[in-house]
């Protein structure tokens, strides 16, 4: 019996409710059971994106549960109209993944071509009725995703950081897995040397992380995990998990970029334990640092500030962060490395004000500061924060020198992310004695997104989430 996907979110007694049962398990099925029915959604219309929001959801049939598998049906069929003029090459195939195109035009709807049809099957998902994004699809295909199936996509993510990228030359620790890029919607999963770090984003890839782990194991030679939820894991998904880690995990791990040594701490900071998606401005910020004074904001374990005293041999180094803990692996990064880095236990807003105040200025600013906009009810406060810090920043900078500025939430537009930097860089600001402080010329000579081994899936724009810009500043 078909019910309507319009539920509400549950409160959180209902989740503490099930937060004991099945919503725990890390060890669900990557293949769906085969043997008996399996419940279904129907959609209006076939989708590549591999995220689905309840409210694009015709019909839930089945009464499948948080986690479940479900096959995903479309009621409209694709317009066949001028069939015969597209490509072979775009021509949806049988067994293969269906082309979303654009919307028939009325006309196409009237025509009897694309006359009303029973629902047909598209791909399988898992389901979640808890969460906005009530199906994550995994296939575009009509055979139920099998071992050949997971494996392939696995070994195509390995042959991408191994084959093309060539990460092992140069690092021990990357991106394996990306998420909606990779086939995975709803997990990361990051290789720190004999580790690897999961992060689950959805309650369908917390319950099968274990299993999607031992298949890279198995490939990689690793040799221990861990798997911890997101942040937002309980608004978003409506479920209480927990961290899970293997036996024997050590508390942490110590991995090469490029000649610099770092060490990531297991169950604490943020993410992974580490932002790979940064390590190539690392290395650009090392081949700008000779002789020069650097100001690392948002330092967090020290990344880009052990990388411009290390490897590229920075005078003056300054990291400055709020988490005293981040502080203290940034200060054995640095330790670790014999790099001279000054190291600040202070608010950046704060600090960057005190810095005015003394009139000092630095070569290059690095300003990379955690994720600002979580949903879009924070859009316009996390936009209004990017602007004050990087106005403060600007003004931090020599002139001719450099400023690397970032923001990583998606949910802002690279367009609109320059355009507060411009707009920042252009209010200038005032001194201690309320002296008018011109604003800056800013010259943005590269932009960049996350390192190649993030890679940004056409079809789910939101997996380009990093924005990076390197300017001069006049």
């Amino acid at each position: 019996m078909a019910f309507s996907p319009q539920s509400d979110h549950p409160t959180n007694a209902e989740v503490r409710t099930t937060a004991d049962d099945a919503l725990l398990a890390c060890n669900r099925s990557l293949i769906p059971n085969a043997s008996g029915p399996m419940a279904s959604v129907t959609m209006q219309r076939a989708t590549l994106h591999p995220n689905v929001f309840r409210k694009r959801l015709l019909s839930i049939d089945g009464n499948p549960g948080a986690g479940d598998w479900v096959a995903v049906y479309r009621v409209e069929p694709e317009p066949t109209r001028n069939m015969d003029r597209q490509p072979s090459s775009e021509r949806p195939q049988s067994g293969g993944r269906p082309v979303e195109g654009r919307p028939p035009r009325r006309d196409e709807r009237s025509s009897p071509s694309v006359s009303p049809e029973a629902p047909t099957i598209f791909g399988y998902g898992i389901y979640n009725p808890k969460a906005e994004v009530a199906v994550r699809l995994y296939s575009w295909q009509s055979q139920l995703p099998d071992d050949a199936f997971w494996d392939g996509l696995i070994d195509g993510a390995i042959a991408l950081r191994h084959d093309t990228l060539k990460l092992p030359d140069t690092t021990n620790a990357y991106r394996v897995i990306h998420g909606e890029a990779d086939g995975f919607p709803g997990l990361v999963v990051d290789r720190y040397g004999d580790c690897l770090s999961a992060e689950a984003f959805s309650l369908g890839m917390y319950q099968r992380a274990n299993q999607v782990l031992a298949r890279l194991e198995s490939k990689l030679g690793t040799r221990h995990r861990r798997i911890q939820p997101s942040p937002q894991f309980l608004s978003q998904e409506g479920a209480i998990v927990d961290s899970v880690s293997s036996p024997g995990l050590p508390d942490y791990a110590t991995i090469s970029e490029n000649n610099v040594k770092y060490r990531i701490h297991f169950g604490t900071g943020h993410k992974t334990g580490f932002f790979c998606d940064q390590r190539d401005n690392r290395v650009m910020l090392a081949q700008h640092s000779q002789g020069k004074s650097v100001l690392d904001l948002c330092c967090y374990t020290g990344g880009f500030s052990v990388a411009a005293a290390s490897a590229g041999g920075a005078t003056e180094v300054t990291g400055v962060d709020l988490d005293e803990e981040a502080l203290a692996t940034a200060k054995k990064n640095a330790a670790i490395n014999h790099a001279k880095v000054r190291f600040v236990h202070a608010d950046a807003f704060a600090y960057m004000r005190d810095m005015l105040r003394n009139r000092k200025q630095f070569d290059i600013v690095v300003l990379d500061p955690p994720k600002l906009i979580r949903s879009r009810a924070e859009l316009e406060e996390g936009s209004h924060k990017h602007f004050d810090l990087n106005r403060l920043a600007l003004q931090l900078v020599k002139r001719g020198g450099l400023l690397l500025t970032c923001s990583c939430a998606g949910l802002l537009s690279a367009d609109a992310f320059q355009q507060i930097v411009q707009s920042a860089a252009r209010s200038g600001g005032f001194d201690e004695n309320g002296k008018r402080i011109p604003g800056r010329t800013v010259q943005v000579f590269e932009s960049r997104g996350a390192a190649p081994d993030h890679p940004v899936a056409m079809h789910c724009p939101e997996t380009g989430y990093l924005k990076a810009f390197w300017a001069r500043v006049l």
